[in-house]
């Protein structure tokens, strides 16, 4: 009912297996996700729909808990929210999820470690299409979800250059200073997993930075 008074159109599952036979229905902008769920919880249903999905998924949990938190990330999650939670904060951080989904060319990053005559940024094996929003490795095409192609983006377009946690949040989380940073961490460890362990670099006590 709160989101509806925002002007979003909701459908409601009141239990995790209606909610991936949904998902799996397709049509969805974003799906907001319940950690406590009855036959399939929150977590376990977002791991089931990122097996065939990249749509934007938003966590609640009514805890804390970091176990919860890191649980539904690393689970596929693209960001989560702690119950009970203001509408008004709820909104901003749907609002910001679509906004990460429907990611601009004009935003794109414009450097790269060598960019191709049809526009095509390569670093090494990795290989990222700006403008048909595709990344590849040795060829073969890699899903990425929203906030790890943005991730991923940001990267690219500081190739070499260190990246700390804060900017990362504003500038792909939409977040101010008060963004948690696990949120940061457990990206970078998914993005890792598909585009190479040794293509993101941590630089200890600072942040990131993508190798040339």
């Amino acid at each position: 009912m709160a989101l509806e008074r925002y002007g979003y159109h909701v459908t409601v599952a009141g239990d995790g297996l209606t909610g991936l036979e949904l998902s799996r229905a397709g049509g969805y902008d974003l799906l907001l996700l319940d950690v406590m769920l009855p036959g399939l919880d929150g977590i376990g249903l977002c791991r089931r729909i990122r097996e065939t999905s990249m749509d934007p998924i938003l966590m609640m949990s009514a805890r804390s808990d970091s176990v919860d938190v890191v649980s539904g990330l690393e689970a596929g999650a693209d960001d989560y929210v702690v119950k009970p939670v203001d509408t008004a904060v709820l909104v901003a951080r749907i609002r910001s999820l679509l906004r990460r989904a429907a990611y601009a060319p004009s935003e794109q990053p414009e450097r790269a470690g060598r960019t191709e005559p049809d526009g095509r940024l390569v670093f090494g094996d990795l290989t990222i299409d700006p403008a048909a929003l595709e990344v590849y490795r040795d060829g073969e095409e890699i899903a990425l979800a929203p906030t790890e192609l943005r991730l991923l983006l940001e990267f690219a377009a500081h190739p070499g250059v260190v990246l700390n946690r804060q900017t990362l949040l504003r500038n792909v989380w939409d977040y101010g200073w008060d963004g948690d940073s696990r949120v940061v961490d457990l990206c970078v460890q998914r993005l890792r997993k598909k585009i190479g362990a040794d293509r993101v670099e941590t630089v200890r006590g600072f942040g990131y930075k993508l190798r040339r």
